[in-house]
């Protein structure tokens, strides 16, 4: 979705289970307009807000006319997810991402292993990185969706805020600079947002759920935060065209992963 769009709206990282929001995507031309719906990965939920990102993805699965499922090279097959796509009357197209990273022979394997999973669904080897098929991708998904009139005006690239991006900007930084369990116990908060002239004006909340997370965000004499503000200030005035102000704090909100009520203040129900 970034690649096709020109715009960096998700959140991306090798690690895994990244994406916690359905975040829309509009991609536009003169006769056509792809509403993309990126989606958490499917998962057992563990805790409350996974199970709120598998609502998500549910929701997103529903109101689909049609379903472009992932997969990379060499990774195991999700065998749930599978059986899920089977069971759709979504049309569907498996996109191997990341054919880069393979050989001809091994692709060509791939490619009939994903057939034979999924036999009505169109397969396509795509590189987001190199920009390699994502034209065909773009003309694939148009062919098969819907006439409609469009939802959004032509100038849309999504339904979400500057806020929502700067919140995703920073956990995506967190991700980059903490290991283990830190970045999922993270929760971003935008708690005051000034546009000046020639500079915004942002002051954020990091909760998480113990003191000793707090220790290890903040760092030995507030390092490791600096560090991470630092990257995250820059990535903002890249999103946002001008220079930025990031005020930090990090606060304790305890197991908030699993508490309805604080699921509902972050936006998650």
């Amino acid at each position: 979705m970034n690649a096709l769009i020109g715009e960096s709206l998700s959140v991306t990282n090798p690690k895994a289970q990244t994406t916690r929001h359905r975040i829309v995507g509009i991609w536009n031309n003169e006769d056509h307009q792809i509403v993309f719906s990126d989606t958490p990965g499917i998962l057992e939920p563990a805790y409350r807000l996974q199970e709120s990102m598998m609502a998500a993805v549910d929701a997103s699965l529903k109101d689909a006319d049609l379903v472009l499922y992932l997969i990379e090279p060499k990774e195991p097959f999700d065998e749930v997810m599978i059986e899920k796509l089977g069971k759709l009357k979504n049309k569907v197209i498996a996109i191997i991402n990341k054919s880069d990273l393979t050989d001809q022979e091994s692709l060509s394997v791939r490619l009939a292993e994903v057939a034979e999973k999924l036999p009505k669904a169109k397969v396509l080897p795509v590189s987001a990185m190199h920009r390699f098929n994502t034209q065909e991708l773009v003309q694939l998904i148009c062919s098969m969706l819907p006439e409609h009139p469009p939802y959004f005006e032509k100038d849309e690239l999504t339904d979400r805020n500057v806020r929502f991006f700067v919140t995703e900007i920073i956990r995506e930084k967190i991700l980059q600079h903490y290991k283990k369990e830190i970045p999922y116990s993270v929760e971003v908060r935008v708690e005051e947002y000034k546009e000046e002239p020639n500079m915004d004006r942002i002051v954020v909340s990091i909760f998480v759920e113990r003191e000793s997370q707090k220790m290890i965000v903040i760092g030995t004499n507030g390092r490791a935060i600096k560090r991470m503000a630092t990257d995250a200030r820059r990535a903002i005035e890249n999103f946002v065209g001008k220079k930025v102000y990031l005020e930090t704090t990090v606060k304790v909100r305890k197991d908030w992963r699993n508490s309805d009520r604080d699921l509902k203040e972050f936006g998650y129900q």
